[in-house]
């Protein structure tokens, strides 16, 4: 990914290919949509990093005391190796951002992938493409706010609690010196708080800006304007706060805050403007002198910045993140707006340029946005995400199944007798009572023979419409491969006749309507996809035992998939679509069974020279599942394992073979060794149930087209980089 960097040894600005941070516990990865330019506390750090050595001591006197420390302790040698070594190094710029979600780590369930989400910091909330926000650092941004106004939301933080520190009052007068970014949020705040503000800045393009914002009056704070203004307003008493929004070495904005201020009156600091403060001029008012420390409580505090440890709102009211979204509401309702602050956005690729026309001064600005690769042209919001719909089912005028006597037999038919179908489904079926198979259908003469010779069938053919047209048969499994899925289900449904087709159920989006076509022209609903994992005995014992869940879940499944042989039409992609367009409806039903939902969103990401995926699918309710569909693991580690974390408790499969439960009470499955049972004979019981007595399909036909859309979603993420949107229709 690309991050801006500078080395301020050398001054050198550039934008760095740098590697993506982890998901850690505790926070998200966030992918950027714009970030801000703080043009007041950056550039001052841009202009530092371009001083001579001397220069850079002149301006940094609290660093050159530590140095002397330093060499007090360790000596000239060892501090100039350590000095030489960190100012040598590329330091990150930026702290305000929106972004999108793009990974959950563990821990947090306010968000989901694909949540807009501003952002705070220094060390998260970079000017990069990729950035890790710990939990108290990011908060959702409301409904309707444009990402580019959402990025402001760290700035008007630090605006905001300046504010809070002056402890603002309806009916009262405040003078703000300083007129820059944080001056002009600060104006826009006071404002909304039924604050009249007068403000003070030698540029008189800040002066209109701040008037045309709510300010009563602003000019020079050298004029006699200003002095006028407030003079006016408090009927001479001065202004009962003061904020100090101002920068650089000048003593004025203190000594014109003594001068404008009431008696007692408050004076804040938010900026960074010299304070060589007048003895005699507070001392006589006894002014309240109180400092803005950034966002807000928690700043600088590890254990709530990076532990997400979160201060009781009865003991401090306004945090960090809760002056953050504080702030975000406001700009969304309109009781601030930032868009008039707006001077500059800028493609993120031309960061370095922007850098250097605003350090030389011909980009004037109060506000730059990084706008980053995904977002549309400048003013719109970033581009939609994709959507792939999940159909609605419509049935027509259903016929009702049929219903047998208990002594007639179901009568099944075959399309396909592979390997799948002859070692994991007719042993199942062949010599039950109550069951008929009646004829297979394969392509080849041969295939078609040794099936009905090694399984019972009475009748072997390559002719399909002979067997669909046979009323004697009941119900069609179709067992061949990929791409005829679809179109053998469309012409079963259309004769009338129950159907169990394999997964996946489509390959296309166009082909999953076709088959939905056929049930609404039929009237034929009699559907079922072999997703035979949540008819497992032990996983459904697992469910029962974990209960009945009242809080979102996270869900992990590990598929260690492994190679292919060489040869296997698997790897025939162009026809038989993707090996996870094949096999992973199977993990996403688990997935969605186990938390009795269906998935609302789909964010696929693959690392480039393999075919190992990572798939995080949300849920209505705040859950979320990650699969991760791996090619690359050990042969000799188990192909599935599945953890379900939710309410305090834990639910644990290991690969079908033991499942366990932590909870009150812990249990554990059997020790005994088993066989793997992934729910084959279950599920072909409840098909053959279903069809012999004309009730509901084990799996109702919504649930089987939602996690084929959301199969399908999977290579729709992959090809747009960006969380896909299952939308129903209706």
């Amino acid at each position: 990914m690309k991050q801006v960097v500078q080395n301020y040894k050398s001054g050198e600005l550039t934008v760095l290919d740098v590697p993506v941070p982890g998901c850690k516990p505790g926070g998200v990865l966030v992918r950027t949509g714009y970030s801000l330019i703080s043009t007041g506390t950056e550039m001052m750090k841009v202009s530092e990093a371009g001083m001579s050595m001397l220069g850079k001591a002149r301006s940094r006197p609290d660093q050159v005391a530590k140095v002397m420390q330093s060499v007090a302790t360790n000596g000239v040698p060892a501090t100039y190796r350590k000095v030489m070594g960190k100012l040598d190094s590329y330091t990150p710029l930026g702290y305000s951002l929106c972004g999108v979600v793009e990974q959950v780590g563990a821990g947090i369930d306010d968000v989901k992938v694909g949540d807009l989400v501003a952002c705070a910091g220094n060390e998260h909330a970079l000017h990069a493409e990729l950035n890790w926000v710990p939990r108290n650092l990011y908060t959702p941004i409301p409904d309707g706010l444009a990402p580019r106004h959402a990025a402001f939301g760290t700035v008007g933080s630090i605006a905001l609690q300046g504010v809070r520190q002056g402890e603002s009052q309806l009916g009262e007068v405040a003078l703000v010196i300083g007129l820059g970014l944080i001056g002009q949020l600060v104006v826009q705040l006071l404002t909304a708080a039924g604050v009249r503000v007068v403000g003070a800045d030698p540029d008189p393009t800040r002066c209109e800006l701040a008037e045309s914002l709510g300010a009563v009056a602003c000019g020079d704070p050298g004029s006699a304007a200003v002095e006028s203004a407030v003079a006016e307003l408090t009927e001479g008493h001065g202004a009962d706060q003061v904020y100090l929004a101002a920068g650089g070495g000048s003593n004025q904005p203190v000594e014109l805050a003594a001068h404008l201020s009431r008696d007692r009156g408050r004076v804040v600091d938010i900026g960074k403007c010299s304070l060589n403060l007048p003895w005699n001029a507070y001392y006589e008012k006894e002014l309240d002198v109180r400092f803005s420390r950034s966002y807000g409580p928690g700043r600088y505090d590890p254990e709530y910045e990076l532990e997400g440890r979160d201060y009781p709102i009865g003991y401090v009211r306004w945090t960090e993140r809760r002056n953050l979204a504080c702030f975000l509401d406001l700009v969304a309702r309109g009781r601030v707006d930032v868009e008039p602050l707006i001077s500059h956005v800028s493609d993120f690729d031309d960061a370095v340029e922007t850098y250097q026309r605003l350090k030389d001064g011909e980009l004037k600005a109060v506000a730059v946005l990084f706008r980053y690769p995904d977002q549309k042209a400048q003013g719109e919001t970033e581009a939609a995400a994709p959507v792939v719909a999940v159909p609605a089912v419509k049935r027509g005028g259903a016929t009702p199944a049929p219903v047998r006597a208990a002594t007639t037999p179901v009568r099944l038919a075959f399309v396909g007798a592979g390997n799948y179908a002859t070692s994991m489904l007719l042993p199942h079926l062949a010599g039950r009572d109550g069951v008929e198979l009646s004829t297979v259908v394969t392509t080849t003469a041969l295939s078609a023979a040794n099936a009905q010779r090694k399984f019972g069938f009475a009748e072997a053919t390559t002719d399909l419409d002979a067997v669909l047209g046979d009323p004697a048969v009941d119900a069609v499994f179709v067992v061949t491969r990929h791409s005829s899925h679809a179109e053998l289900t469309r012409k079963a449904l259309l004769a009338g006749k129950a159907v169990f087709v394999e997964k996946p159920l489509a390959l296309t989006e166009d082909e999953l309507a076709s088959v939905l076509a056929a049930v609404e022209e039929s009237g034929n609903d009699r559907l079922q996809v072999g997703f035979n994992r949540r008819f497992s005995p032990l996983l459904r014992e697992a469910k029962q035992r974990f209960g009945v869940r009242t809080g979102p879940a996270s869900l992990r499944y590990l598929v260690n998939a492994g190679r292919l042989q060489h040869g296997s039409w698997y790897l025939q992609q162009g026809t038989e679509g993707s090996r996870f367009a094949g096999e992973g409806g199977h993990f996403i039903d688990t997935a969605s069974w186990l938390l009795d939902d269906d998935p609302v969103s789909v964010y696929a990401i693959a690392p480039t020279g393999n075919e190992d995926l990572q798939v995080v699918l949300r849920y209505a309710d705040g859950s979320t599942a990650t699969i991760s569909y791996v090619t690359t693991g050990a042969p000799g580690f188990p192909k599935e394992t599945l953890d379900l974390v939710a309410d305090g408790k834990v639910l644990r499969l290991d690969d079908f073979v033991r499942a366990s439960v932590y909870g009150r009470k812990k249990w554990v499955s059997s020790r005994l060794p088993k066989a793997r049972d992934k729910g084959q004979e279950t599920e072909l019981a409840a098909f053959v149930k279903a069809v012999r007595g004309g009730g509901p399909m084990p799996v109702p036909l919504d649930s089987l087209v939602a996690t084929t859309a959301a199969t399908l979603a999977v290579q729709a993420g992959l090809a747009g980089g960006a969380p896909v949107t299952l939308e129903r229709s209706r």
